[in-house]
């Protein structure tokens, strides 16, 4: 049986972002449904690295993944690969990347990216505190680990474009680095320590944290959006759900359903080139962490992220659409890599393949659909959903007050591409 209902403003989309978003309306309040057929705070949400990103500045296509893509795409060791099954329908994304990694491109974006991220571990902090989770968010900061001294050299210059972007960064040579992580191994070349930088040690715990806040003011509809119609006095989204099929009419719209968002937004107007990275994670339960904050040894695309009760090592890029089962050679190399530094790690306790949705410039598409401001973007964030999801809450929700949320989201604009 179709429901059919109304309000005010329906999200489409219960991950992280859409979460934050939910929460910021309801707190200024406004009458909210969510709409996703999962569990809030599930997919990409759950299995991420945790980490709040504030430092992570640069864009995935930069000039230096330019020159190095013909090994990066066939090297079985990379840490970014592509599913040849999946080529035919990425050949446009890809085209758009190779353009963005420019050095023009590169260096614009990374402006926007640091202009966004400017502001969000504050804004963490203060999400913590409004759903109670403030002890689920480490405040112990970030390394990036180079194995060999020439890596470690070599990555300086890529480390002061970041500190002129705003981003605090101490370099540590071995022996300090052995200090503040002893059971790292000996040997490595040093390690970029990002000293602001916080994380958190549950991302389920706090996504269900964040989903409780919303619904005690918010509804939540288990259902698949997948039509939108626009009509005189708002926007008609159907679909179905495991609780029959969905007409829920709202006065406005905003789409925050991560790697699921293209089509909808196509059918508002907007034609956004979105696709899919596709992300694993591997755990290894343990009562003591080996780590005191997430670590991600960058030769190698993955974080080492100590989380209550477990070791999570997560990371990597693989492009290979929504529909094809996940790689076992991915999550082999997973554990390959952490064995590498954990010789002693045993077989994982759990793995997981989740989607990023990912745009080719890295930044997110937040604002207005070009049909009208009856419906709103705000998806696409590739490896920062869960660092920008409170900016992303806060400019939806002056564009959904009409205030003018400011330059950030300029580059940030649905008609860029």
């Amino acid at each position: 049986m179709t429901q059919r209902e109304t309000t005010d403003i329906a999200v489409i989309g219960a991950g992280v972002v859409g979460l934050t978003i939910a929460l910021e309306l309801v707190d200024q309040g406004r009458e909210v449904v969510l709409v996703d057929p999962d569990p809030p705070g599930m997919g990409a949400s759950y299995g991420n690295a945790g980490t709040i990103a504030g430092y992570a500045t640069s864009p995935v296509g930069t000039p230096d993944v330019l020159r190095a893509l013909p090994s990066l795409l066939f090297s079985k060791t990379s840490p970014l690969a592509i599913r040849h099954r999946a080529l035919p329908g990425l050949a446009p994304w890809l085209l758009r990347f190779l353009w963005q990694s420019l050095p023009a491109q590169a260096e614009r974006n990374a402006r926007s990216i640091a202009l966004l991220l400017n502001g969000a571990a504050e804004m963490w902090d203060d999400l913590a505190l409004r759903v109670q989770g403030a002890g689920i968010l480490q405040r112990r900061g970030c390394l990036y680990l180079y194995e060999t001294p020439q890596a470690f050299t070599q990555a300086w210059t890529e480390l002061d474009r970041r500190r002129a972007l705003g981003v605090e960064v101490d370099l540590l040579g071995p022996d300090r680095l052995a200090d503040l992580e002893p059971n790292l191994p000996p040997g490595l070349g040093g390690a970029a320590f990002f000293t602001g930088a916080t994380f958190l040690d549950d991302p389920g715990r706090m996504m269900g944290l964040v989903a409780a806040a919303v619904q005690e003011k918010a509804r939540h509809i288990r259902a698949r959006a997948e039509r939108l119609e626009r009509r005189p006095d708002g926007v008609v989204i159907e679909g179905g759900g495991k609780d029959g099929g969905l007409h829920l009419h709202a006065r406005r719209v905003v789409i925050a359903a991560g790697a699921q968002s293209r089509a909808l937004a196509a059918q508002a107007g907007d034609r956004i080139p979105l696709d899919t990275e596709r992300g694993y994670h591997v755990e290894w339960d343990m009562a003591e962490p080996l780590l005191s904050r997430p670590a991600c040894p960058t030769a190698r695309g993955f974080y080492f992220c100590p989380m209550a009760g477990r070791l999570r090592v997560a990371g990597t890029v693989e492009l290979g659409g929504l529909k094809l089962p996940a790689s076992p050679h991915r999550v082999s190399k997973l554990v390959e890599g952490a064995r590498a530094f954990f010789p002693d790690l045993g077989t994982p306790d759990r793995e997981w393949m989740g989607f990023r949705p990912s745009l080719p410039d890295s930044l997110p598409v937040i604002g207005p659909s070009a049909g009208g401001d009856e419906v709103i973007l705000a998806f696409g964030h590739g490896h920062l959903g869960v660092t920008m999801a409170p900016v992303t809450a806060r400019i939806v929700s002056d564009l959904v007050a009409g205030r003018d949320p400011g330059r950030v989201a300029v580059a940030c604009r649905a008609n860029r591409f």
